[in-house]
């Protein structure tokens, strides 16, 4: 009887086509198997396949293959040539075509003009996650979608079980937009973050004890992204400042000698300090460093 139901309960899953099977789409493919979900993967080094294989996936031996499989494809390769590649000469005629695959908004959005010329539905993925937070839903780790919202409300429940979604709307390039703008946000923190560390290098002072108070610090700045988007949509740049632009240019030259002390090179901290400098150039000593966005705008 247990097994009968456990075969009734896979039958009600939706069954999911898997595109490369690398670290991440291992992790993809085990929580979807875990869950009930039969599975056919796909991987241009077979060997890979072997392990999920052994757990219950169907192994497909071409990419075509695997997209006749199920009506479902869900596609998570290195880079978007490789999905033009993987995917060339394949049926997509009636497909559910999800591409999880790193891509920039431009190429999210031709890709979207490519499978739906070639009859698939399309649906764009960015991956705000590592493989060891998929199917782990406490570790916090979820996915941009966009493109078709039909076909999101279609799909959720399977594309919620490796993490939690997060639609952000029709243009297939957002989910690559949102994706890219967090990250790059992230390597700005791990550049503030180098540069603290560099300047305690070479003092007797242990890098693990500056490490929570850097921690704290920075979850403490946080929030501040908030007042800066309630500005960019207000126009008012001034709203709220409790810092000005005039008072924190004044204070860089004690960080840049700071660094020139510590024998600290300040590349990551003055490109960022040039264009606050640029900013106070224009007569905008009153703001917040709002206005830095600004300059960046081409």
């Amino acid at each position: 009887m247990a097994q009968n139901t456990v075969e009734q309960d896979t039958m009600k899953k939706t069954p999911v086509t898997l595109l490369g099977i690398g670290a991440m789409g291992t992790a993809l493919a085990r929580t979807w198997l875990a869950t009930g979900h039969p599975l056919t993967v796909w991987n241009r080094t077979p060997a890979r396949a072997a392990a999920l294989a052994a757990e219950g996936a169907a192994v497909a031996d071409s990419a075509a293959e695997a997209v006749a499989a199920n009506p479902l494809v869900v596609v998570c390769l290195l880079d978007d040539a490789s999905v033009g590649e993987a995917l060339a000469g394949t049926d997509l005629t009636g497909k559910d075509l999800v591409n999880l695959t790193t891509s920039t908004p431009a190429q999210a959005r031709a890709r979207d003009e490519w499978a739906r010329a070639r009859g698939a539905r399309y649906l764009d993925g960015g991956i705000m996650a590592v493989p060891p937070m998929i199917g782990v839903p406490e570790a916090g780790g979820y996915v941009f979608y966009s493109g078709s919202h039909d076909l999101f409300e279609r799909h959720r429940p399977t594309l919620a079980v490796p993490a939690g979604t997060r639609y952000v709307g029709e243009d297939a390039g957002f989910a690559a937009l949102h994706d890219v703008a967090l990250l790059s946000a992230m390597y700005g923190m791990f550049a503030g973050a180098a540069h603290a560390f560099a300047l305690i290098r070479k003092e007797d002072i242990d890098p693990t004890s500056l490490a929570p108070l850097l921690a704290d610090w920075l979850v403490a700045m946080a929030p501040a992204v908030h007042q800066t988007a309630g500005q960019l949509r207000s126009g008012d740049y001034t709203q709220g400042v409790v810092s000005t632009l005039a008072m924190q240019v004044a204070g860089t030259p004690t960080f840049l000698s700071t660094a020139e002390q510590q024998g600290v090179s300040p590349e990551l901290l003055t490109p960022y300090f040039r264009l606050m400098r640029r900013r106070l150039a224009e007569g905008s000593g009153d703001e917040d460093l709002t206005g830095v966005i600004d300059l960046l705008l081409r």
